[in-house]
Order: structure tokens, then C-alpha cells, then sequence
């Protein structure tokens, strides 16, 4: 509750502020609010598109109208009304800077005008100032806090973005297993009718068949192998990577296990001398950019030499996905080392193992909790440095329960879309849900044929997306 104060009881020389972390939803929020869409302040956009985003500038008039949050919060308060206001603006505020907003009363010119000198400051430097010639307020009021109703942005569609960067690409020839449910079948179809894979379904051929009769489907072209059980399905899946027919895999209808025990086989498997782990890439509205998520669906206690694997193999992800240096998040509960807490230990580690080369590609970090992992704010709070903290590209989870309470928490609270795709072997794996709506099988296609072609060239068929698009 705040409290205002009517112009007997003010004073020359009072004095309050407030503290602001720039962040990019303000930016686009004044773009809509102001109409002014001048690309150098937004990030992602035009001039600013390949720029890092603590470079991005915000709109002087969006720091400018900070001044009245004191105002009409704190001092006078609530009733303040303004008459006018003078600005002179000597630097930039820019993502990620922390201001001081503060005003102090300079004159009081009765019945009830009052002038108050306005600053705005980052680290003791004067980014704007300028004189406020308000009413102060009539009559005593109270301010409830939390009376707005909340805001949500949906400013990205990186789904989109990404199936538009496989448009350049052949289909990728894939291994349906077993799609002998009305979902699985779909989604193989919809890839190909986006020409993003090549289906070859592998199952029961008559089941399938009426599956697709039942849903109108036309599986004129299509390829469909016989096949008795769910293992022998899998198991030729696996056989045709090695034939050099299919360049990827898909779960169709059949549990994990069931396909993966072929994948992992030391004879005649897929591996490739690295753990094999689950990234779910996730394209969340509250979120400004792709969000990786690992390991959720495979390694349930992994070790510090299996979170190597894990996390090399969603750096590599990333940077397929067009992200030039992903920043990865080793999370924990906090984000102090605890010598009680292993996940920090092993946070810690892996962090210095990043220093030292032994994993490529990304910049490490942690123990990092989760929201000051993604939230600029919470990590400026909290004084951290780091270049990870609130911009995480790819967040690593000490174990697979809290993966998965994860991403399921930004699929059903944050309408997050997801992809799921299995790294670590010699080919990409579609681990598609049995839930997983045809769009979400369309997005973990997209994911699966941009790590195909970064795996078979070294180079991201995606253009235009940046690491520091953040």
C-alpha cells in the first residue's frame, strides 16, 4: 500500500526513486503503445537484427516517461497530476542497464504546484534530466500494488522461422516406426506434404492403412514396409540408417524404449562414442527467443561425464538452429556452489571444463537457478555477472524428473511449443509424444532436418537468427 502526500506536507529537498532493468519486452511494449517502430530499438529487427541486445538502445521517450512511475507512485503520489515536463537526454540506456530513477522537489508555488528535478542514472551516470512541473494531489489517497491486470507478449514465432528455413532444403528421408495411431500417422504425412522429410513407415502395414482410410489420407507415394511387432519395426528403422536410406528417425506410435534399445545397441546401433541424450526446443510466448531444454525424456540421474555428452549435444543443436554461440545455463537450486547439493558441484565443473575447452562451442555457466537462468532482472537483482545469467539459450536440468516438470510446465502454464529430438547418435531422432498435437511433429521435422544438415555440411541453414539476438 502506498500512501501520497497533498502539498502542505511536502518539502523542498524530498526525494524517491526507483530502480529499472531495461528489458526487451519493454521495447516492444512502447513500440505498440507509441506506435514508433524504429528498428534500432527493437531487437531483432531490421538494424538491430545481428546486433547483441545489450547494444540496443531504448527509446529516449520510453526512459523519459519513467519519471512518472515516481511520481504518480511515490512522491507526490497517487492524484499527481502533470503539467509539464522539460527533458535533456547525454547518453543511452540500453537492454540489460539497471537505472535510478529519482526526483526531487525543487520548488513548491502555492495553492498547489510543485517543480521537482528528474534524473535518470546507470552506475552514476546521467542519462537524462530534466524538470516535472506537476498538481500535487487534493486529498490523501492509498495505492494498492499488483492491481493491473498482467501482460503476456507473444512477440516470436520461431516455429514458423524455422520450418521457413527448411523450405530451402530436400526432405529428409525418415524411418516412421510403427505410426499405427491416428497422430503418429498424421504428423509422418504432414511432414511430407511440407516436404520436410520423406516417410518411410514401418509397421503394420494393414493397420496403417485403415488408419489412414479412416482419416481421408492419401498415402499415394508413400513407402510402407511390413512389419509384425513394434521391436522388428524399430529394429529395421535402424538397419535402414546403416543401408544409407533414411537419414533420421521417427517414433511413431511405440514406447521409448522400445526404440532406442535398437539405437543404443553395441551391435549394429547407432551410437557414436558419446552419450546419446533429449533436448526439447521450446518457442514459448513469455520468452523473446528459442529456449533449449535437456536432458527430459532420457538420462534419469546422469553423471558429471554423461552431463558432458548432454551438454555438448544441445550446444551443437543450438548452433545448427542458427544460434552462432549458445549460452548454456547449468542449473540447480541456487546459485552458489553447496558442497551438499551435487548439482552444483557438477554445474560448477562443467562450467570450468567449458574455460578450458573441453566443451566447444557455447559459453558455461553455473549453478544457475532457474530464474535467474532466463530472467535479466533476477540475475541483475541477485548481482550476478555473467554473460549466461538471464539470457540462457540452453538450460542443462541436474536430472531427468526436473526436465521434465519443465518442459511440461512451459508446454501447459507458458503454451510453449516443443519439439523433441534425440542427439548422440548417427542420426536424428524424432521422439515425438503420442500427445504432441500434428503442429508440435511438424516443429521436431524442422529441428530434425536443420541438425541433419549441420551434421552432414558444419553449417546452419538458418539465416538471420544471431546468439546475441538477445
Amino acid at each position: 500500500m502506498r500512501s501520497n502526500k497533498v502539498f502542505a506536507e511536502l518539502a523542498i529537498g524530498d526525494e524517491a526513486s526507483i530502480t529499472r532493468v531495461v528489458t526487451p519486452d519493454d521495447l516492444y511494449l512502447f513500440a505498440h503503445v507509441s506506435g514508433n517502430l524504429n528498428p534500432s530499438n527493437l531487437p531483432g529487427s531490421g538494424a538491430a537484427e545481428s546486433a547483441d541486445v545489450t547494444s540496443i538502445a531504448a527509446p529516449s521517450m520510453w526512459v523519459g516517461s519513467l519519471f512518472s512511475a515516481v511520481l504518480g507512485n511515490l512522491l507526490p503520489g497517487p492524484g499527481t497530476l502533470y503539467d509539464g515536463q522539460t527533458l535533456r537526454f547525454y547518453e543511452r540506456a540500453h537492454v540489460g542497464d539497471l537505472l535510478r530513477v529519482t526526483v526531487r522537489v525543487q520548488e513548491l508555488r502555492p495553492p498547489a504546484t510543485v517543480v521537482l528535478q528528474t534524473r535518470v542514472e546507470r552506475d552514476a551516470v546521467l542519462i537524462a534530466d530534466g524538470l516535472a512541473e506537476v498538481r500535487a494531489p487534493a486529498k490523501h489517497q492509498e495505492l494498492e500494488d499488483g492491481t493491473l491486470p498482467v501482460l503476456q507478449l507473444a512477440r516470436h514465432h520461431h516455429v514458423a522461422r524455422l520450418l521457413a528455413a527448411c523450405h530451402a532444403l530436400e526432405p529428409m528421408p525418415t524411418a516412421v516406426v510403427s505410426p499405427e495411431e491416428t497422430q503418429a500417422l498424421l504428423g509422418a504425412l504432414a511432414g511430407a506434404r511440407e516436404r520436410l522429410i520423406t516417410p518411410i513407415l514401418i509397421g503394420n502395414e494393414a493397420r496403417i492403412r485403415a488408419i489412414a482410410a479412416e482419416q481421408g489420407a492419401d498415402l499415394d507415394g508413400i513407402v510402407i514396409e511390413d512389419a509384425a511387432s513394434h521391436d522388428e519395426a524399430a529394429a529395421r528403422a535402424v538397419a535402414m540408417v546403416h543401408e544409407g536410406r533414411v537419414t533420421a528417425l521417427m517414433k511413431g506410435n511405440l514406447h521409448t524404449d522400445e526404440l532406442l534399445k535398437h539405437v543404443v545397441k553395441s551391435q549394429g546401433g547407432l551410437r557414436t562414442g558419446r552419450r546419446i541424450s533429449h533436448v526439447f526446443v521450446m518457442d514459448a510466448p513469455a520468452l523473446p527467443e528459442l529456449l533449449l531444454v535437456t536432458d527430459a525424456a532420457i538420462n534419469i540421474a546422469p553423471s558429471l561425464e554423461e552431463k558432458v555428452d548432454i551438454t555438448q549435444n544441445a550446444i551443437n543443436l543450438a548452433i545448427a538452429l542458427g544460434i552462432v554461440l549458445p549460452k548454456v545455463g547449468i542449473l540447480a537450486a541456487v546459485e552458489t556452489v553447496n558442497p551438499k547439493m551435487q548439482s552444483t558441484l557438477d554445474a560448477a565443473v562443467l562450467s570450468k571444463m567449458a574455460d578450458r575447452g573441453q566443451i566447444q562451442g557455447g559459453i558455461v555457466d553455473g549453478p544457475l537457478a532457474m530464474d535467474n537462468a532466463i530472467s535479466l532482472s533476477a540475475a541483475k537483482t541477485k548481482g550476478l555477472i555473467s554473460l549466461v545469467a538471464g539470457r540462457s539459450d540452453v538450460l542443462v536440468v541436474p536430472n531427468l524428473e526436473a526436465g521434465n516438470i519443465l518442459a511440461k510446465e512451459l508446454t501447459y502454464a507458458a503454451q510453449a511449443e516443443g519439439a523433441g529430438i534425440v542427439l548422440g547418435a548417427k542420426v536424428p531422432v524424432l521422439l515425438t509424444s503420442r500427445a504432441d498435437t500434428e503442429g508440435a511433429r511438424l516443429f521436431s521435422c524442422a529441428v530434425a532436418v536443420l541438425y541433419a544438415h549441420w551434421l552432414a555440411t558444419g553449417q546452419s541453414a538458418v539465416v538471420g537468427y544471431q546468439e546475441a539476438a538477445r
